[in-house]
């Protein structure tokens, strides 16, 4: 099982961007599909993107179609998310989690097996 290891949250004004990175230990990061959920203060995690094992397949929320772009590379293990023209409501502690048993992302966060810790995007207005 692969351990899961967030970075690149910050604070930034609004249109802005930053680019997070989830690291991810072992050999057997190519068998898992990843996603990026995120919590705001007082609401639901919710589902933001997931990308299948190979890469070739991506889903996004509607929230951020055209403004993030999720990656990976299976040969640095790291899964990254581009977020560009970053809004207030992007505001949220955001988490990469891995799915070991399907090959295409859900977006449903009890698919997931493993979470990171979560790393903190604040986007000021």
């Amino acid at each position: 099982q692969v351990q899961l290891v967030e970075s690149g949250g910050g604070l930034v004004q609004a249109g802005g961007s930053l680019r997070l990175s989830c690291a991810a230990s072992g050999r057997t990061f190519s068998n898992y599909a990843m996603g990026w959920f995120r919590r705001a203060p007082g609401k639901e995690r919710e589902f933001v993107v997931g990308i299948s094992r190979n890469g070739g397949s991506t889903y996004y929320t509607d929230s951020v179609i055209g403004r993030f772009t999720i990656s990976r590379d299976n040969a640095k293990n790291t899964v990254y998310l581009q977020m560009n023209s970053l809004k207030p409501e992007d505001t949220a502690v955001y988490y990469c989690a891995a799915d070991r048993t399907r090959a295409l992302p859900s977006r449903i966060w009890g698919a997931y097996d493993t979470w990171g810790q979560g790393t903190q995007v604040t986007v000021s207005s």
